[in-house]
């Protein structure tokens, strides 16, 4: 890393990425309902992954829902049966385009049709020529059934091709040979092209968490953990700290929910059990679900050994303010709770929701130079604070479907003009919280 980004009065700034999808299997015989944990992977999160990978400055941290990152290893486990012992994959749509013989009964073409209409039209389907005249027939055929039995197989093989070429990561179709034949390729994919994607998507799938894993024993990214299986702690141990934040909310007639407090508790080590399962350490850090804290998550995390939680601004203000703190213009900083050794930080909401919301229809250097410019303001308010931190914290995942070519020039910028910066230090909450031990009280 540069020696600019060492400067001590370098506004620290932190790139937080919570990767999460609930659980979408059956848990009665595996199979998944919904594809989404298989196609962010092969479309994000392995795009996320190639970014901070090609840029040595980039610092960010990486939050993975635990039972996320069981459906990621299940999906890897299915694809190796698959190709070394032959047997079924348990997504329907992944299986459709893996299978030698694709069934075709009404209502398997009806299921494979929608399926392959679930994305964004503009950056996703109507970029691509042939598929969006695929897309195109497949509406119709929604809206009339019965010409689907006018659709011949090779429509299907090739509607099933794009819709996954659609969803490869853009790092990948800019550089893997395999995926820039198909895409020139374009139509009458055949069942060798079928299996050479498939191939593909299991090899992006297999390696996405050793890959996060590497960059983590490389002190190039923090990763952090959420409760298992995303619940909202607060609710779960007290259904009165929802009046925490909306005074005015009808609350459930019963008072608890029934052994709230033993089921958070259990939500968080199972949850630090599965992330070292696959990380081979502990977390030190944690982004609550939705970023949900009240008192008693703040000690539960405590007790449970973790270092730091982070949550949302409007929780920050709130409390500051029910603790009858003297507003300040520079509210980035660690934050501790009572007499609580665990840090507390807080999202910058603004900058947050303009990557999140805004800059996707913008060109992605006039967005970035915005967002610096952003930045740039508020190392002024702070610049006696050299103490501040700012917190950027979305999702990992979703905004990236809204911007033209998954992100990829916006994102890549951004890692670039933040690491090129001198007056911007981009770091992790651990790095932060090595060299930075001053922290603001908040009583409630």
């Amino acid at each position: 890393m540069s020696d600019k980004a060492n400067k001590p009065h370098s506004l620290n700034v932190i790139l937080y990425w919570h990767m999460h999808q609930p659980e979408y299997r059956d848990l009665r015989n595996g199979e998944f309902h919904l594809p989404w944990t298989y196609l962010h992977t092969i479309k994000d999160y392995v795009d996320m992954a190639a970014h901070l990978e090609n840029n040595e400055d980039a610092r960010a941290v990486v939050n993975f829902a635990p039972v996320l990152l069981e459906q990621i290893d299940d999906y890897a486990q299915q694809l190796n049966d698959y190709f070394n012992h032959g047997r079924a994959l348990r997504d329907p749509l992944l299986s459709a385009l893996a299978e030698p013989v694709l069934l075709l009964e009404e209502e398997n073409r009806l299921h494979i049709i929608k399926a392959c209409l679930r994305a964004n039209d503009d950056r996703l389907i109507n970029r691509f020529g042939v598929f969006k005249i695929l897309a195109g027939m497949a509406t119709t055929a929604v809206k009339n059934t019965e010409i689907l039995t006018y659709y011949s197989e090779q429509y299907f093989s090739d509607l099933l091709v794009w819709y996954h070429l659609a969803w490869i990561a853009e790092t990948v179709r800019k550089s893997d040979e395999r995926i820039k034949a198909l895409m020139k390729k374009k139509r009458h994919f055949t069942l060798h092209d079928r299996h050479l994607l498939v191939e593909v998507i299991a090899e992006l799938i297999t390696g996405i968490i050793p890959r996060y894993k590497k960059l983590a024993e490389e002190g190039r990214i923090e990763l952090s953990m959420t409760p298992y299986a995303h619940p909202i702690v607060p609710l779960l141990i007290d259904f009165n700290s929802a009046k925490q934040a909306m005074p005015e909310v009808d609350l459930p007639l019963s008072s608890e929910y029934p052994g709230g407090m033993e089921r958070s508790r259990w939500h968080m080590k199972k949850g630090i059990e599965v992330f070292k399962h696959y990380f081979g350490f502990e977390p030190q850090g944690c982004w609550p679900s939705e970023g949900s804290i009240s008192s008693e998550v703040v000690e539960l995390s405590s007790d449970m050994g973790i270092k730091w939680l982070a949550s949302g601004e409007s929780v920050l203000r709130n409390s500051l303010k029910k603790s009858a703190n003297e507003p300040e213009d520079c509210i980035h900083g660690a934050y501790q709770f009572r007499d609580r050794s665990i840090a507390c930080f807080f999202r910058d909401d603004g900058l947050s929701d303009l990557i999140g919301f805004k800059y996707s229809d913008w060109h992605a250097d006039d967005a970035v130079a915005n967002f610096i410019h952003h930045l740039e303001k508020i190392a002024e308010i702070c610049t006696e604070k050299p103490d501040a931190v700012v917190s950027i914290i979305l999702d990992g995942e979703n905004p990236w479907e809204y911007y033209p070519q998954n992100g990829f020039h916006f994102i890549s910028s951004l890692y670039e003009k933040l690491g090129q910066h001198d007056g911007i230090k981009m770091t992790t909450y651990g790095e932060y919280l090595k060299s930075h031990h001053k922290r603001k009280s908040l009583q409630d």
